[in-house]
């Protein structure tokens, strides 16, 4: 069976891309720990954000192509725009919040650094889920992995006064709408990066799928990423551990939550990997 560039690429040795991914992911987690250790951590939020997606189109590119990777993580940044967008100006769909001015530029409130971390973690969820299932079992697959980040991510944000919402909720804080919210909107984004990353169809390809089973409709899938579930589940570990023992006061609860998600779906995919 022919094999796509990214896949030559992947059983090679490490061409630019890959070392590009590998480079940006070790200065995010240098940052990362940098951060855990200053009083002012918001001031590394940026750097790290934009690292994790540098690092995240990289590992894409190796595996699909730059057109695609590129592709991909856009369509993503876009949809999490969109629902950003939406959800500060009506509160639909994760519930009425607001940013406040510590991050920088925004466009229409929203920050854009905030549309970047869905674009390079939608990316790590989207491989996540591919490594779990096929077709819309992983559209299910990766918009869980990229909602268990969140369980992480708003009471870190909320904790360093990103954001702010408008009433308590259940989880730190956190409406459960939120976590409603996000699984609706992963799925949108998980969605839109395998549209991209599949490619154009040919004619041959279109017609035959369109004649296939309902279920059977998303067999040309992008080829697999293993940068970018190397890339999630370093996310799922340095998040962890930051909650246990790095952040003052630690949160046994969140480190918990959000360990036993992120590690879960890193855990299985890792697995699915190897018997493959």
């Amino acid at each position: 069976m022919k094999r796509t560039p990214g896949e030559r690429t992947a059983g090679a040795a490490i061409g630019p891309a890959r070392a590009l991914g590998v480079l940006s992911l070790l200065a995010m987690t240098a940052l990362q720990v940098a951060s855990g250790l200053d009083a002012r951590p918001d001031r590394y939020v940026t750097a790290i954000v934009a690292l994790l997606a540098a690092s995240a189109v990289a590992f894409a590119a190796d595996a699909w192509g730059p057109r695609r990777a590129a592709g991909a993580f856009c369509a993503a940044v876009l949809t999490g725009y969109a629902a950003e967008l939406a959800g500060v100006l009506t509160g639909f769909p994760f519930g009425s919040y607001s940013y406040t001015d510590v991050l920088w530029p925004q466009v229409g409130g929203v920050p854009v650094v905030v549309t970047l971390a869905w674009g390079g973690m939608g990316l790590a969820a989207y491989a996540v889920g591919a490594a779990l299932a096929t077709g819309w079992g992983r559209i299910c697959a990766g918009a869980g992995a990229l909602t268990a980040w969140d369980l992480f991510l708003d009471p870190q944000m909320v904790g360093l006064g990103l954001w702010a919402w408008a009433e308590d909720g259940f989880y730190r804080g956190i409406p459960l709408s939120n976590f409603a919210g996000w699984l609706v909107v992963s799925a949108l984004v998980m969605l839109v990066i395998g549209r991209v990353a599949r490619g154009p169809a040919q004619a041959g390809e279109r017609l035959a799928r369109k004649a296939a089973p309902a279920g059977e409709r998303f067999a040309r899938e992008p080829a697999p990423a293993s940068g970018l579930l190397v890339l999630y589940t370093v996310m799922a570990v340095m998040e962890t551990v930051a909650f246990a023992a790095v952040f003052v006061p630690a949160d046994p609860l969140v480190a918990a939550a959000g360990g036993l998600a992120m590690g879960g779906f890193a855990a299985a995919a890792w697995r699915r990997s190897w018997q493959r």
